[in-house]
């Protein structure tokens, strides 16, 4: 049995009175301990696919399994990571982290909470800030905390939405070793969702490209045979690196340019004249004239 699995998905929503489907027939198993990357275009529906395994919606056709039962809502089990890293600002690192920890192991004594929020704040290397706000972080700085308070409610299956994005080409590289780093030593189930090719070559087992939308469905998985650790540098001068990439940017290209091509429509533009700048007279006994533009 599948860790999770989609079943015959379909979401749509609506806009006024039309239906717009983003989501069509989506078929998808993870096995336990496996990271997938999800790759697409903006706007394929990338999002609402990880929306779904979340439980912040549900499926208009098919069903969301995960360990053979259905998702019903958002839980402790599905940690997330978002593109914007989703922190209270008047809260600190620790304070963060520790909201998380409160809500998912209240059991835990005073001194337990404290022990486990430390433990994670020390894996993504952020000690020495444990005391301070998001505003005096920097951009990789917030996101290491994003992904600290998803893996210290030990979830049993990490998402992550496009979580490095927003972030510098260097910070980014970076960050993407730290979170493999950070997966291999629990090995979490982990689907990432990123619209950059080369990041899911280094981070993930298996690549699936999502077709453009609307009525976007999976396309052919690549799968990703590269030794692990993966090293960002090393490995564009690997061989297999190239042609994973050029398959997949291929397969990218000629997906979008059919999309391109159905989409194509010829809109009667209507005919628009130009108000012409008039001279309007204010006062009839003044003399002088001024200019107004419409």
């Amino acid at each position: 049995m599948a860790f999770l699995k989609l079943k015959n998905v379909s979401k749509s929503y609506a806009v006024g009175n039309e239906i717009h489907e983003v989501l069509t027939n989506i078929n998808l198993e993870i096995n336990e301990g496996e990271f997938v990357a999800i790759v697409g275009f903006t706007g394929s529906g990338k999002t609402t696919l990880i929306n779904l395994i979340n439980g912040l919606h549900f499926p208009d056709k098919g069903e969301v399994l995960l360990k053979g039962q259905p998702i019903l809502g958002p839980g402790p089990d599905r940690g997330v990571v978002f593109q914007n890293y989703s922190l209270l600002p008047w809260l600190t690192v620790y304070q963060n982290i520790m909201l998380a920890v409160n809500e998912v192991f209240s059991h835990f004594s005073k001194k337990e909470k404290d022990d486990h929020v430390k433990q994670y704040i020390e894996m993504v290397n952020l000690s020495l800030a444990t005391d301070k706000r998001p505003s005096e972080l920097s951009g990789g700085m917030r996101q290491r905390v994003s992904v600290a308070r998803a893996l210290a409610m030990n979830p049993e299956i990490l998402l992550m939405d496009e979580p490095l994005s927003a972030l510098d080409a260097l910070t980014r590289s970076t960050l993407q070793e730290e979170i493999v780093n950070i997966w291999s030593k629990d090995k979490k189930t982990a689907l990432l969702i990123t619209n950059d090719v080369d990041e899911g070559i280094i981070m993930a087992d298996r690549i699936i490209p999502l077709k453009p939308g609307p009525n976007a469905t999976l396309g052919p998985e690549f799968q990703i045979n590269l030794e692990r650790p993966r090293d960002v540098t090393a490995i564009n001068k690997n061989p297999e690196f190239k042609r994973l990439r050029n398959d997949i940017l291929e397969y990218l290209i000629e997906v979008g340019s059919n999309r391109k091509q159905a989409s194509d429509k010829v809109y009667q533009l209507p005919k628009l004249k130009p108000i012409m700048p008039g001279r309007i007279r204010f006062g009839a006994k003044k003399e002088t004239e001024k200019t107004k533009y419409f």
